[in-house]
């Protein structure tokens, strides 16, 4: 007898597209991925509002979200607008109280502009951790994985990064964490899945760990 085919959405990290997911497979009697993008934020507007936005991408009951990075805030957000089957988050924070000092400050300060860049998936870790460190590699890089470049994205995810006000976590959220993670580091995190020698691009370069355990995960109760 089939079973139910169960839908996964996948949300990239700030800036990225979701070319970042190109080796995640999931086995395709049991799951079908479904691939999110970043849209142009209106005026002013909220991590909520936004988020309510994106649910109008969402085609399928009882799913299942996946966001890495900003991406992880996003489907948080996402899915205080509509029931979900599991919850992940990869590379990511759970509440503000799992984001670094120097982020914490920047919301006090009012100073986004001085968040390190990396938060918008430094081509430099990428050539770091993952891929070779030439111009070029880092050039082609950033046109593979880094395709929202608008400014207005940009300076409105940063802020909402570093000023989101999530208190608690969520319940029954999965997290999966890397313990080399430079952007949010492993020190600041609690209750997750730590993957050795993951860093915040893991989602790309330990994807062969994503694919044997992302079935599990996703069907545990």
């Amino acid at each position: 007898m089939n079973e139910e085919i169960i839908h996964v959405y996948l949300m990239p990290g700030m800036a990225a597209n979701p070319i970042i997911f190109e080796h995640i497979k999931l086995p395709e009697d049991q799951f079908k991925i479904h691939l999110l993008e970043w849209m142009l934020p209106i005026n002013n507007e909220s991590i909520s509002d936004y988020a309510l936005r994106m649910t109008n991408h969402i085609k399928h009951e009882n799913i299942v979200l996946l966001g890495v990075s900003f991406g992880g805030v996003l489907v948080q957000e996402m899915s205080k607008h509509i029931h979900v089957r599991k919850l992940i988050i990869v590379s990511s924070v759970k509440s503000m109280h799992e984001l670094p000092k120097h982020m914490l400050l920047a919301k006090k300060m009012k100073a986004y502009a001085l968040v390190p860049t990396q938060l918008a998936g430094s081509i430099d870790l990428l050539a770091k951790y993952a891929f070779d460190s030439s111009i070029k590699k880092r050039m082609d890089l950033y046109k593979k994985y880094l395709s929202v470049n608008d400014s207005k994205y940009l300076s409105w995810a940063i802020k909402q990064m570093v000023c989101w006000n999530q208190d608690e976590s969520l319940p029954n959220i999965v997290h999966i964490h890397g313990d080399s993670d430079s952007v949010f580091p492993i020190k600041n995190i609690t209750n997750c899945i730590t993957i050795k020698k993951g860093t915040h691009i893991m989602i790309i370069n330990k994807f062969k760990w994503f694919n044997e355990n992302l079935p599990r995960i996703i069907l545990e109760n």
